[in-house]
């Protein structure tokens, strides 16, 4: 696969994780910082490293079916593995300053 189209399906999973809302805080899961790694290899696979706010998150399996469900619609996605680690743990300061603005903590 040509390096554009993996840059395109990279860009494209980031715009459906922008548009994939924690259930609890009224922003998106890409500027909450829980997403840690992007990976898509020649076989137009994608890894996705992510975390949670917190480990007990009674949602989480709502949000990995919705994460995958809206990354496998890509157009070249052939399949999505979502990897969750607690390590580091998530903590405020990974968000971006949009969420920290959209939150009141700037």
């Amino acid at each position: 696969m040509p390096d554009n189209d993996l840059l395109r399906i990279e860009t494209e999973v980031v715009k459906a994780l922008k548009n994939t809302y924690d259930p609890e805080i009224p922003v998106n899961i890409y500027d909450l910082g829980l997403i840690y790694k992007i990976d898509v290899d020649d076989y137009n696979q994608v890894d996705i490293t992510m975390t949670l706010t917190a480990p007990n998150c009674p949602m989480a399996d709502d949000l990995l079916f919705d994460i995958k469900l809206k990354v496998e619609a890509i157009e070249g996605v052939k399949a999505v593995n979502i990897n969750l680690t607690f390590d580091p743990p998530w903590d405020k300061d990974m968000m971006s300053e949009e969420a920290m603005l959209e939150l009141g903590f700037l």
